[in-house]
């Protein structure tokens, strides 16, 4: 009996049992009873019983073991307190995070060749580049700072728009180039959404369908935004032939999948039409030094670029016969290729990586026909002169009272009337003006404007090169550069400054720029913005 108990228990009794027995043997009596003949059950029970209490407490220590296993797991609330030395939960803080953008160090360049480095992530735009060197360099912002990229191997450079991935464009770059990033003024970025008239002249434009009527300018910026319908621009243009020197006048016309170019005259139709290059994989740069570089027969050139890594890397360069139509072509390429982005850019300037919108901001805005307005203080309470007659008599003779005060701040030519260490200031008081280039030819001035956008107003002023005694007045009007001689005529005694043979004087040139930026006067348009060249 005692046999098949221990049989059917468990390992836990088993034991219990053989502990028990050899304490049991361990004694004489035990062992000289066993042999008794009859009386083996009674000498045994001390041992059973050992058994069974060994076995029941096995029993409970197993129930104990399953009710703990059984009951409900409870969250460590501190389980950094439980972390190995070698992974402590400080270690979490002191490790980026796998999502943190990455920061790379460019470089941007002013007119000067002054440059600034920069350390900014990598999903930064030209915006907020713009945004930092404008804080960064004290300037004011009046939405017309703008970030180039110059390739100086071709000769040409284009405009970063607002919206795109500076690291990307870098990203493009090859390790031999010494391309750059140019920071600079440019007026004419988004000139056509205010003045479109000036940038689709009528016989370069045409529709695909007919139209009931006359269509406006504005008309024809709105198809351009459109998905659905889109206007044509058609014209000639130099072309160069791949891997050749020459140049050929090809009849050219712009859609909205690509550039093409007629085979047989100015003709339309498909079978005469090839493709020559498309938008979504490449960039549009303005040629600056076409005829020196690439023997391109004007200097309004401009050319497509391809800007995917790996693909073909040849600029397709073309050219065109003046400034008006090359600035065409090339605003309806940037509006056919962003689209709405465009002017998403131009309506919220402030809105980009940071998603700040101009409405929580209160831009700064330069001088312009806007903000200058001419005043009389001479009553009990200010009043504007909106009479152009009235203003210019006014201007006159505050020239007139200044002269008799003896307040006179005389040009750098003119004649001093007093003292030698006070005439000494006034011969360069509009040295420090930012709109006077000192001694620039003719070109370099046309080079200014026109890198800062030739919109209408736009100017500077300079020695004249023909006359040294005289200055220039260089402005651009219907997207052409005019210069007008600024000559000194003499009234008893005393030199003034002059654009109309001496009908309207000024006695320096500050007067007289302030002067034409309220009045037209004999200029084609106000002076709105200056050309200056800003240091970094």
């Amino acid at each position: 009996m005692t046999t098949s108990l221990q049989g059917g228990q468990s390992a836990g009794g088993r034991a219990a049992a053989r502990v028990c027995g050899g304490a049991a043997r361990g004694r004489g009596d035990a062992h000289d009873l066993a042999r008794t003949p009859g009386l083996h059950a009674r000498p045994r029970m001390p041992a059973l019983d050992a058994t069974r209490r060994g076995a029941g407490a096995a029993d409970r220590r197993k129930k104990k073991d399953l009710d703990v296993l059984e009951m409900p797991s409870i969250p460590n609330p501190f389980p950094e307190l439980l972390c190995s030395p070698f992974t402590s939960g400080l270690s979490a803080g002191l490790f980026p995070k796998a999502n943190s953008r990455k920061k790379q160090v460019i470089k941007v360049y002013s007119e000067d060749e002054t440059s600034r480095a920069l350390e900014v992530p990598s999903d930064i735009t030209a915006r907020d580049v713009c945004q930092l060197l404008i804080l960064r360099s004290h300037y004011v912002d009046d939405h017309s700072w703008t970030l180039f990229e110059h390739l100086p191997q071709l000769g040409v450079e284009r405009i970063i728009e607002d919206h795109e991935l500076v690291i990307e464009v870098l990203s493009n770059w090859g390790m031999e180039e010494e391309n750059k990033l140019y920071f600079r003024k440019n007026y004419a970025k988004y000139e056509f959404f205010k003045n479109p008239m000036y940038f689709f002249p009528e016989h370069m434009v045409s529709f695909a369908t007919e139209s009931n009527g006359e269509i406006s300018p504005t008309q024809i910026l709105q198809m351009f935004l459109s998905s659905t319908t889109y206007p044509e621009i058609h014209g000639f243009l130099h072309a160069k032939e791949q891997g050749k020197k020459a140049w050929k006048k090809v009849y050219f016309l712009l859609r909205r999948s690509g550039l093409y170019f007629s085979t047989k005259g100015t003709s339309k139709e498909p079978r005469h039409l090839q493709f020559f290059s498309e938008f979504g994989t490449s960039d549009v740069y303005v040629s600056l030094a076409g005829k020196k570089k690439h023997g391109a027969p004007t200097i309004y050139g401009f050319c497509f670029k391809p800007n995917k890594a790996g693909g073909p890397r040849d600029p397709k360069m073309l050219c065109a016969e003046e400034e008006q139509s090359r600035t065409c072509w090339v605003t309806a390429i940037r509006l056919l290729k962003y689209g709405m982005q465009l002017y998403q850019n131009y309506m919220h300037p402030y809105q980009g990586r940071s998603g700040r919108s101009s409405q929580n901001m209160s831009p700064m805005r330069s001088i312009s026909e806007n903000s200058l307005v001419a005043m009389d203080f001479s009553g009990q309470k200010s009043r504007v002169i909106d009479n152009p007659t009235e203003a210019l008599s006014v201007a006159v003779e505050e020239g007139l009272a200044w002269r008799k005060k003896g307040c006179l701040r005389l040009g750098t030519h003119g004649s001093p009337t007093t003292s030698s260490q006070s005439s000494a200031s006034n011969m360069a008081i509009h040295r420090s003006q930012p709109w006077f280039h000192h001694r620039i030819s003719r070109d370099e001035a046309q080079r200014l404007i026109t890198q800062q956008g030739p919109v209408d107003g736009v100017f500077l002023v300079r020695d004249s090169q023909s006359n040294p005694k005289t200055f220039v007045l260089s402005m651009s009007h219907g997207q052409k550069i005019k210069h007008f001689q600024i000559i000194l005529v003499e009234d008893d005694g005393e030199m003034f400054h002059t654009l109309d043979d001496g009908h309207t004087r000024f006695t320096d040139l500050i007067q007289l720029v302030e002067f034409y930026q309220l009045n037209k006067g004999v200029l084609p348009c106000k002076l709105k913005h200056y050309c200056a060249r800003m240091v970094l």
